[in-house]
């Protein structure tokens, strides 16, 4: 049987740029997936993924990559990375279920020698008492039989700078041999690989990394609020700070966190710790904090067209950019979403304007897509900026639009156009 260098579990935004890299580096590669739609997709050379084109795929395909649903060609696997999503629970609890979905998949395919990293972030201590219990569900021994250990993603989608390749790789193993053998591995594609002592300290890290951002984001979005009542421009103050060399990080307020990290990571650490019997409150105060903005760009939305002397209910209400970050299609935990459902629940006519999404919904209810932005924002009462697209006239929003509420602080405030 062929032997295959890495199966990658999970062919979303974690698996695919590391499959990418890898056949890059000259390995053999299959993904797995339970979704035939996305197996099918990328064995036909279709990318549902925003940073790898359908030009990429080709190449992958060309050079060996294929994608399966059958988890039977893991046991011909040298390594097996385990890359699939971690989300909250309805109660904002972690979900293990496809961690451990795809681990028992491993587990009754698992062969001695072979490598098997998690990369999907959770709370530490998963990769030990998670993963492992069930892999040695397989007769052998971890550290023994086969090597183990965590690694954190850290793919930030659409970012122009930095990607897998040359963003540097935390990895922590089960024993001291594990963690030489997946330091070994990620060497082959990635330029600086950062060992730390164990699975717990690398799942630590990732969390560590979402929740100081989550923080931060929170801090700049409480002080938008009260900056806002206070009559201070924010935006010049943050800009002014900035230029601190030292000392000082730049956070932006917004109308809410999305995406799958800073919603979701500081949850989990929040989780870990009340198992300790007290809670996080940096954490907790931040959630409620990031949260609440969706509200309150609603009730800025209110308020400008109040001064207008025009109620919500009626008014036509376009929203530019649903994605959670710019120039990306992807609407993981987009605040666009809570947005929406508060305009629509007071009545607004809404629509929307983005050009990486052709349709969109609220809970099930279409909300109409805007061909023509110049149109669009002049037949508008207001036109809410929720995300700067490069694709976007900006200019012309500002010139010709009614009125605006800017949160992402990029237009000049004017008599039209406020910001957050």
């Amino acid at each position: 049987m062929t032997e295959i260098d890495l199966s990658v579990i999970g062919l979303g935004y974690v698996g695919m740029p590391l499959a990418k890299e890898a056949v890059a580096a000259g390995l053999k590669v299959v993904g797995v997936d339970v979704d035939p739609a996305k197996v099918d997709a990328l064995n036909a050379g279709r990318s549902y993924i925003d940073d790898l084109s359908d030009a990429d795929l080709e190449h992958m395909l060309a050079n060996g990559f294929s994608a399966t649903l059958d988890e039977t060609v893991l046991a011909r696997s040298n390594t097996i990375v385990i890359c699939v999503p971690t989300p909250l629970d309805e109660d904002h609890r972690p979900d293990l279920s496809a961690v451990e979905g795809a681990t028992k998949a491993v587990a009754r395919n698992l062969s001695k020698g072979t490598l098997v990293v998690l990369e999907s972030t959770t709370w530490p201590g998963t990769t030990d008492e998670v993963a492992r219990p069930l892999l040695e569900t397989s007769g052998l021994v971890a550290g023994e039989d086969f090597h183990l250990a965590f690694s954190p993603e850290r793919i930030d989608p659409g970012n122009p700078k930095f990607g897998l390749r040359n963003t540097p790789k935390v990895v922590g193993g089960f024993t001291p041999t594990c963690r030489d053998r997946a330091t070994s591995f990620y060497g082959r594609f990635i330029e600086q690989v950062v060992p730390v002592s164990g699975t717990r300290e690398a799942e630590m890290a990732k969390l560590l990394e979402n929740t100081y951002r989550h923080v931060n984001i929170a801090l700049v979005n409480e002080m938008a609020i009260f900056c806002d009542e206070l009559g201070i421009d924010l935006w010049e103050s943050i800009e002014a700070a900035a230029t601190k060399p030292f000392g000082f990080q730049k956070f932006l307020p917004g109308p809410g966190v999305g995406g799958h990290c800073i919603p979701v990571d500081p949850s989990y650490l929040s989780y870990t710790v009340r198992k300790l019997g007290y809670p996080f409150r940096f954490v907790e105060l931040a959630q409620e904090i990031n949260e609440r903005m969706p509200s309150y760009v609603v009730a800025r939305v209110q308020r400008l067209l109040n001064r207008h002397k025009k109620p919500v209910n009626g008014a036509k209400v376009v929203m530019l950019g649903v994605t959670y970050k710019p120039d990306i299609a992807d609407e993981r935990e987009t605040p666009a979403l809570p947005v929406a459902r508060a305009l629509l629940e007071l009545g607004a006519d809404l629509s929307f304007a983005d050009p990486y999404v052709k349709e969109w919904s609220v809970d099930g209810t279409p909300v109409p897509r805007e061909e023509d932005l110049a149109e669009a924002v002049v037949g508008a009462d207001v036109t809410l900026l929720l995300q700067q697209h490069a694709a976007f006239d900006l200019d012309m929003v500002e010139a010709k639009a009614r009125l605006v509420l800017d949160t992402r602080g990029v237009l000049a405030e004017g008599e039209r156009v406020e910001r957050l």
